[in-house]
């Protein structure tokens, strides 16, 4: 009992609690994960404690999701041990990713100033390969990313530790920590650095591992283009996430692909689906503190689903800005035009989630103070609408085999 549990859906919370892990499902997981230890060597085991460590995370980020505040505190206990005692594995304590995953439980946690602790100790150790190092432009760039999210204005954000961090990584000397100041010469500098690195990883012959190039390029552009966002403004970040978008979509790069010329980085759709979710977040993050049209967010987003119809972060976003919208219209005629032209399943889900949000909106406006609803139209439309949505997608050559969509089907009838 408890194993068929493992997939649990967080789309149907049950009247009391959520459906979370069963405690024989996790005691199985949990087994998994250590007879594995024991048979992998170095390489293999690094990247099999991130992912303990990762699935660690899910469940914290789960218990927030559900606001518990018990639960929430003994799961971070037990997921800080963990993450403790494998850094503690001599292969992992020079494992900048590790490192990173820890900060990134402490910050989720409520812990700051213990993530900061961390982030900045893995920073200290980790020598000085600045925009060159994969791992390192990684680190900073989520620390980074983590403190711009504390702003709450962009007054005074060059002067931000965001700004201190970005500009030391630029600077590929060893970290100092922050101390409450940022030298205008040195973000000049730094900016000049971001430009150039840039540049030449752009330039650069194609290379053994193409995968580690575009995460690399995707790094560097998330990096120059918050450091931009912080010193400048948002015109400039999206200006360079413009640049590099229009670089990676290039026309001439399969003909170049073709007569083995320099192509820069190989492993481009991936790159630019990445920088392209980067984009999104800062528009979104932006219109949040400050204020700024809506047109630009969503065209990026429209263009972006167009090109990348299963990207579920993406689709997260557009549902997010729909919701505000009264006018359902442009949404479903969206929605329609992706269905018909991809096969993957996503639209169709994420289709149905608008619309079962968009009835739940309805249906809490015409309570009347009371449990039940006292309707004084109706809402029979929006009800036949999610309906025919089911049905058509259960239709469709992958949602037939979906078991997931089937028991959103059968949930929302009951």
């Amino acid at each position: 009992s408890g194993f068929n549990s493992i997939g649990h859906m967080d789309t149907m919370p049950r009247r009391r609690h959520h459906i979370g892990h069963y405690k024989e499902g996790e005691e199985f997981i949990q087994n998994v994960f250590h007879v594995l230890f024991q048979l992998f060597p170095g390489k293999e085991k690094c990247n099999l404690s991130l992912c303990w460590l990762q699935y660690e995370i899910f469940k914290v980020v789960q218990c927030l999701q559900t606001k518990k505040k018990k639960k929430l505190k003994a799961q971070g206990r037990k997921s800080k041990k963990l993450a403790k005692n494998l850094l503690k594995a001599p292969d992992n304590r020079n494992h900048l990713s590790l490192w990173k995953l820890y900060a990134y439980l402490e910050w989720l946690l409520g812990n700051t100033d213990d993530a900061r602790k961390v982030f900045d100790t893995a920073l200290c150790t980790a020598g000085t390969g600045g925009l060159k190092s994969l791992q390192l432009c990684s680190l900073s760039l989520l620390y980074a990313q983590l403190e711009v999210e504390l702003l709450e204005s962009l007054e005074g954000a060059a002067m931000s530790r965001a700004v201190h961090i970005l500009t030391k990584l630029a600077e590929n000397g060893p970290y100092v920590p922050y101390s409450g100041q940022v030298l205008p010469v040195n973000i000049l500098k730094a900016r000049k650095t971001y430009e150039h690195a840039l540049q030449d990883h752009l330039s650069k012959t194609p290379v053994s591992d193409p995968v580690s190039a575009a995460n690399q390029l995707v790094n560097l552009v998330g990096c120059y283009a918050l450091f931009q966002y912080l010193t400048v403004g948002i015109d400039a970040a999206v200006l360079i996430y413009a640049q590099i978008s229009e670089k990676l979509q290039a026309p001439d790069l399969e003909k170049c692909e073709k007569s083995g010329e320099n192509v820069g980085v190989q492993n481009f759709p991936t790159a630019l689906e990445a920088v392209t979710v980067l984009h999104t977040n800062l528009l979104r993050f932006h219109m949040k503190i400050s204020v700024y049209p809506l047109n630009p967010l969503r065209e990026a987003l429209t263009e972006a689903l167009k090109r990348y119809p299963s990207n579920q972060s993406l689709w997260r976003s557009y549902i997010h800005i729909q919701r505000k919208s009264h006018c359902a219209s442009k949404a479903r005629r969206f929605f329609d035009g992706v269905t018909r032209s991809t096969n993957v399943l996503e639209p169709w889900l994420f289709a149905i989630q608008a619309e079962q949000m968009r009835k739940k909106l309805i249906e809490k406006v015409q309570r009347a103070g009371v449990d039940e609803i006292h309707s004084t139209i109706p809402e029979t439309g929006l009800t036949n609408r999610i309906v025919a949505l089911f049905e058509h997608a259960v239709q469709s050559e992958n949602g037939t085999h979906c078991p997931l969509l089937w028991r959103m089907y059968l949930n929302f009838l009951v």
